[in-house]
């Protein structure tokens, strides 16, 4: 086979992204941790940025964004360990009381002639279980935080040669001007990115939380964190997050505070969602909904718990990765939410053949 035909040049160019992920996967102990820092070291720029106009010294600001990353860290993990405490301690009280609110619905049921087995019933209705989706993703955030050493050092190296490194890119690129008009953007994208994310989960998680506190519902500052947490997670992250809040409300007050909690979830996620994202972002970030959620199941295999919170941010590399080359910006086009224009696409429109 001839190694210039078109073929044989995308069999070589899979052949490397296969080689490319798989080191990858092999190396996730050492990029996952290497990631985090990038992406929170280009989150926490702009206060950086914000504090050099006022003269600050580059030292203090950093000092300071590292010691507020610090508290909030520590007091989210507390506030965990201590919810997930108390869960486990009364999780035989949630067992038994979910048991008492399954005999009232199967002796419903049975009444309108359907037969269900309530220890079945209660197996997949387990309050552990349902926890279990919750719990996992978070140790595995725990896992990736057990290095927490190593990530702050690498943010703050990252912060104090963030001033430096444009110009250290626009002199070694070969064709600076197009390379550093792509990295600006994208920088300015996960930026705007993560920063609307940030304060729309913000006040998700507050949102929910004063709702299921005035409901009544025990370890509300837990779902609260929860569904501020999942909020990053695109699409699927707020449904895993009402789960474990949803079956709470039914263990202790039965379907009627349960169907309260469900739409409350319902009702924020969708204003958050679909009205206040939406009017603050945009369609900058320019990705599908069909790219979103197969980035998500993607990056999440590639990468685990970070993957799945990075995933947005890490598709946006590829994509505008792909439209610095003409080559591959027919794909870039397939990732992205944007309809070409008219003027560039004529099928009805034929040039008479002269």
């Amino acid at each position: 086979m001839d190694i210039k035909s078109p073929i044989a040049k995308a069999m070589i160019v899979m052949a490397c992204i296969i080689i490319v992920l798989a080191g990858i996967k092999a190396a996730s102990v050492i990029m996952v941790p290497f990631l985090l820092s990038a992406f929170i070291a280009i989150a926490c720029s702009p206060l950086i940025n914000w504090a050099s106009r006022y003269r600050i010294p580059r030292w203090a600001s950093v000092t300071l964004v590292i010691l507020i990353i610090l508290v909030i860290g520590f007091m989210l993990a507390g506030l965990i360990t201590q919810s997930l405490s108390e869960f486990r301690q009364n999780m035989p009280v949630y067992r038994e009381q979910l048991s008492g609110e399954l005999a009232w619905v199967v002796n419903k049921l049975n009444v309108l002639n359907i037969n269900i087995d309530k220890d079945l019933f209660l197996s997949y209705l387990d309050p552990g279980a349902a926890m279990s989706v919750a719990t996992t993703f978070i140790s595995g955030m725990g896992s990736v935080l057990s290095n927490l050493v190593l990530i702050l050092l690498t943010v703050i190296f990252m912060l104090f040669e963030a001033e430096s490194m444009p110009k250290r890119v626009h002199i070694a690129l070969a064709d600076p001007d197009m390379k550093m008009t792509h990295i600006d953007r994208f920088l300015k994208s996960v930026n705007s990115y993560l920063g609307i994310k940030m304060l729309v989960s913000l006040a998700t998680g507050i949102f929910i939380g004063g709702w299921l506190y005035f409901l009544g519902i025990d370890h509300f500052l837990l779902w609260s964190v929860l569904a501020f947490m999942f909020n990053f997670i695109p699409n699927i992250g707020s449904i895993i997050a009402a789960v474990p809040a949803v079956l709470m409300a039914f263990v202790e007050f039965g379907f009627a505070k349960a169907g309260l909690t469900g739409l409350g979830f319902v009702l924020v996620n969708m204003v958050m969602g679909n009205v206040i994202e939406p009017r603050f972002m945009g369609r900058g970030l320019g990705l599908s909904t069909l790219v979103v959620f197969l980035s998500l199941i993607f990056w999440g295999w590639l990468l685990g718990s970070v993957g799945m919170l990075l995933s947005v941010p890490l598709t946006m590399v590829v994509k505008i990765a792909l439209e610095s080359r003409e080559e591959t910006k027919w794909l870039a086009i397939l990732l992205s939410s944007d309809e070409p224009e008219a003027a560039e696409i004529k099928i009805d429109d034929p040039t008479p053949v002269q």
